[in-house]
This record gives C-alpha cells, structure tokens and sequence, in this order.
C-alpha cells in the first residue's frame, strides 16, 4: 500500500556543520505526516515536477507536534546531488513533499548494550536512537565525519561513549585508501570492545564498507541475530540512489540464491 504524502513549506534551515543543515518543515500538511515509534523514521523526499518527482530518502531526525516542526538533516557536498542543493539554499515557503514514514529500528530496553555506528548520514538516526535511551543505558558509538568540524552534539547516557573518527575529507571527495574496504569505519567497529551480554547493533553508511564488512563482522563473528541487527547501506559510492536500488536488489537476490 503507497505510503500517504504530504505538502510541506519550509519554515527555517539551521546550518550544523559546514556539510549538514537542517530544514524545518511546518503546515499545511503537518497532520498528514503521522509519525511512527522508530528512531530511524525515514520519508521519501519529492523533489522536481509531481509528474515524475524524483525521490530520495531522508531520516527524520526530529517530529515536535508542540511546534508543528518536522527535522531533516541534509548532507551537502558542493552542488553534486538532488536534495542536498535544494537544502543548502531552502528558503522560508518553499515547498517539499514527504512520502511516508517508514522505519524498522528502535531501542531494545532488553539488551544489555548497544552498538551504533555509521558514517555522516547515519548522524540522524543515531543521534535520534541514542536520545531515546534510558538513562542507565550502556553502549558504545562510532560515528565516521571529514573532520572535527563536522561533529554534531547530542545527548546521550553516561554509560554511552561516543568516539567520532576522521577520515580527512567529505565522503564524495575522499580516495579508495580511506573508503568501501578500506573505510576508518569498518577498523574502528572491528577494535571496539565487545561488552558482555547481549547486544543490538544498529550500523548505517556507505554500502561497501557497512554491507560487504560489518554486516558479516557483526553477524558472524560475534554472533548477533538479524532480530538484534539493522545494518544496511544507506548509499552507495559511486551511484545515485537510483542506481543503489537497483544494486540493492541485485545483491539480496544474490545472497538469497545462495542460502
């Protein structure tokens, strides 16, 4: 059944870092976008002509119903792109259309720990995840940037630690030596400290380095039921989303083929 959409004007942006902005978006469709319990809450982003729009997919970092707010962090990389552009010169008014939500993870208060990791786009969730622990929490995250200057605060419980990595450049410039295989990511989540008891992971990113590396990592080696595990892409270097779809699909076809 076709997610329900709704119309959008923006009220403000709020620049994070030099490569993240936020939009505010606001009425009149606020009460159209229903909101769902999951921390990784995402919408399909319209964004030319309502012919043919093309979509793209954006976490929700944020509904405020006091506010009648709804957050989005946008990734931007120069003018390369479809939504970042738009978001980098959104203006108070403009219009954008949500498809959506959709969503599968959320904080388990039954495990004992939590691993969540990703690169800059997975900021959204995470931070959205880690918000929603209690207070007793006790977990670890590693979050993949360009730099110091792309860190973004958030709360998070004592027991959580934090640990930002820099891989030296924006994910659209860096070479193979710091991406995919090679990702600070993918070494980072491989030395962590494996706490005791039972664990739910959410890892998130650039598709090579999450999906080819970390899934096994954490589903074979450590042993983590796929009911305890949200680790998938969120893009793909070297593609558009388009192209990661249709890449995504190709490889679950793969893997299940050889099941």
């Amino acid at each position: 059944m076709a997610k329900p959409t709704a119309t959008l004007t923006v009220l403000r942006t709020e620049w994070l870092t030099p490569h993240m902005v936020r939009v505010f978006l606001g009425d009149p469709g606020f009460d159209s976008f229903v909101p769902n319990a999951f921390t990784d809450a995402y919408a399909k982003l319209e964004f030319g002509g309502p012919e043919e729009p093309v979509l793209r997919t954006y976490t929700i970092r944020s509904v405020d119903p006091v506010k009648r707010e709804i957050a989005i962090d946008f990734v931007v990389h120069g003018d390369a792109g479809v939504a970042g552009p738009w978001a980098a010169s959104a203006a108070a008014g403009d219009v954008l259309r949500l498809r959506g939500p959709g969503g599968a993870f959320a904080p388990d208060p039954a495990a004992d720990w939590y691993l969540l990791a990703g690169d800059e786009t997975a900021i959204p969730a995470i931070s959205a995840s880690v918000e929603k622990l209690d207070p007793s929490a006790v977990g670890r995250v590693i979050i993949e940037v360009a730099g110091p200057e792309d860190e973004i605060a958030f709360d998070s419980p004592a027991g959580v630690d934090v640990t930002w990595i820099h891989r030296g450049d924006t994910s659209d410039r860096i070479g193979e030596k710091a991406s995919g295989d090679n990702a600070p990511l993918v070494a980072a989540v491989r030395d962590t400290a494996w706490l005791p008891g039972t664990a739910q992971v959410f890892i998130h990113g650039e598709a090579q380095a999450v999906m080819h590396n970390l899934r096994s990592y954490v589903r074979k080696e450590r042993g983590v039921p796929a009911s305890a595990a949200s680790i998938s892409g969120y893009w793909r270097r070297g593609r558009t989303e388009e192209g990661f779809r249709v890449w995504k699909s190709e490889l679950a076809a793969s893997e299940g083929a050889s099941r």
